[in-house]
């Protein structure tokens, strides 16, 4: 079977003029034997040996990254001198490569008008389907695509005026303004089309347009938006199929920050995504931490492999050791015939996240060591050690050193954890990134709960600043999506009247906080760290107490007294 590159090769090597095909990257896609005689004809070394480098000489970069048609050109090739046209080549409004067609200018007078080359263009609409239409400077058509002649029901459109032919047309208002416009709602034969309309220029004269047919009816591009909704909720269906195949979805480009610190944080990382190195991340809860060790893991040698997440902090003592190192059959009641792979081995290869590894039980402590020292693992109840390749990054939100001095957590596995430091600033430390991540937030949460928010309001902005945010990035989550969810109907912008009482009233005192007295501001500086220690240690009030230096009933008075609630 004769294929389309086939009949277009012999259709152009029957030309005279010399032909050239290119892809948006410059790229030959087809060239005919004229072509290659022109070019090849000019080489100072063997024949052929050249022919890449004149077709670059020939220069279609404006055409390719501006699409601006260019006629009558010349380049000089030793003593010779050709004469170009070069043409760009639009799919569906996109730039997808150039055309160009030249002949030797002792051969050829006016290369422009010439029949050959007409029929090149023709062809080439013709073959592509699309609906094109070309009129000169006085907005006398000079070629149609069979395609739309077939749409108008017009046999010979050539020569006769644009605005005779296609009703409702904009070329002529494109000949005089020459601008582009791109993606119009224009009825023609009484049916709604989506029209482009480019105009060609020579030098800064325009001397012509094109106009094409996107979509033939906008039922079309309906439907084409349909479909777009339906391969993104199968792309959202994939990565979350992929999410349980333990890959990371996080990556540099996921971390919103401008402020020093922020930027600072993520060069760090991304120097340590180029080793093997073990690193501790530590920071307040919501403060990204997950986020930061899968981009560290994305963009590493092991991003291929698996990353494995657990919350040390989140398991049961008595499950933890099965869930970090397995199991074989047998080795209890209730285990799964032929057992079950620990998170170390499915990590094989990868990296594993220990989440809150401040929470580990002291035991479990001394088996993580030897999992680091030895790069080995032992499933419980089972009898042989397995070699295992992975790289361990760990994060914690409490004071590990403290930690370590009270009796709570292995100096020696400290030493060996704290290899390369991450430490992630609170967001109030980086005020200047909450508009950034505030916006973001805005997308994600609006585009979660399928609704349409336009912005926030810069008063609104500017209570979220001044806020000093306890539970950070995911607290801000919080008060964007609570904002969102109470925009009434004839609203699209998140006003003060939509965030929450407590942070509206913050900036009040804030802005006026000389006026109190001193007892209120203690009771107020007072609230706000036992709100932040509550949220740190996820409301375990003996570890708030500890914390705080405070009795575990004082932390209760305390709450009591300044109305004190779980969010």
């Amino acid at each position: 079977m004769v294929t389309l590159k086939e009949v277009f090769t012999d259709i152009c090597n029957s030309l005279y003029e010399g032909f050239i095909l290119l892809d948006n990257d410059e790229n030959i896609v087809l060239i005919n034997e004229r072509a290659k005689l022109l070019l090849e004809d000019y080489d100072e070394g063997d024949r052929g040996t050249k022919l890449k480098e004149n077709i670059k000489k020939l220069n279609f970069k404006e055409q390719i990254c501006n699409g601006k048609p260019e006629f009558n050109s010349t380049l000089k090739l030793g003593e010779n001198t050709l004469i170009i046209n070069k043409i760009p080549i639009h799919v569906s409004g996109i730039i997808k490569g150039a055309i160009g067609i030249f002949q030797d200018s002792k051969l050829q007078g006016n290369f422009l008008d010439t029949n050959s080359s007409s029929n090149i263009l023709n062809t080439i609409m013709d073959t592509t389907k699309e609906c094109v239409v070309v009129v000169n400077k006085d907005g006398i058509i000079t070629m149609m695509s069979k395609c739309y002649k077939e749409f108008l029901e017009c046999e010979n459109p050539e020569g006769k005026y644009v605005e005779d032919i296609i009703d409702n047309t904009r070329l002529p208002n494109i000949l005089e303004s020459g601008n582009i416009e791109y993606g119009d709602v224009q009825i023609i034969q009484g049916r709604e089309v989506v029209a482009m309309r480019v105009p060609i220029k020579n030098k800064e004269s325009v001397i012509g347009a094109i106009g094409k047919i996107m979509f033939r009816d906008i039922g079309q591009l309906a439907l084409l938006n349909n479909k777009v909704s339906v391969l993104k909720n199968e792309v959202e269906f994939y990565k979350n199929e992929l999410g349980k195949e333990r890959i990371s979805k996080y990556s540099f480009d996921n971390i919103i920050g401008i402020s020093k610190k922020a930027l600072e944080v993520k060069r760090i990382c991304k120097l340590l995504a180029k080793t093997d190195s073990t690193v501790l991340i530590v920071g307040e809860s919501g403060t990204g931490k997950e986020l930061h060790a899968s981009a560290i893991h994305n963009a590493s040698k092991r991003s291929l492999g698996p990353f494995i997440k657990i919350n040390c902090g989140a398991i049961p003592g008595s499950l933890i050791e099965s869930e970090l190192f397995g199991y074989d059959e047998g080795a209890f009641t209730g285990a799964k015939k032929g057992g079950k792979k620990g998170k170390f081995e499915l990590a094989d290869g990868g990296t594993i996240f220990l989440d809150e590894i401040g929470e580990m039980p002291i035991d479990m402590q001394v088996r993580l060591l030897r999992v680091i020292q030895e790069k080995e693992v032992e499933r419980v109840g089972g009898n042989t050690l397995k070699k295992i390749d992975i790289r361990i990054i760990a994060a914690t939100n409490i004071n590990l050193e403290e930690a370590v001095e009270q009796g709570r957590f292995r100096r020696d596995l400290y030493y060996r954890l704290n290899v390369m430091k991450v430490e992630i600033p609170p967001l109030r430390e980086k005020k200047e990134d909450i508009e950034l991540l505030a916006d973001s937030l805005r997308v994600k949460v609006a585009n979660k709960l399928g609704l349409y928010v336009e912005g926030i309001s810069k008063k609104a902005i500017d209570i979220l600043k001044n806020y000093n945010w306890p539970g950070n990035i995911r607290e801000l989550e919080n008060v964007i999506e609570r904002a969102i969810n109470l925009l009434d109907s004839g609203s699209l912008t998140i006003e003060p009247k939509h965030l929450p009482k407590s942070i509206v009233k913050n900036k009040y005192k804030n802005t006026f906080h000389e006026e109190r007295k001193l007892s209120e501001i203690i009771e107020s500086v007072e609230k706000r760290s036992i709100e932040r220690c509550l949220a740190e240690t996820k409301w375990n009030k003996n570890k708030t107490a500890k914390l705080l230096g405070i009795s575990r009933a004082n932390l209760y008075k305390k709450i009591e007294k300044y109305n004190i609630e779980k969010r």
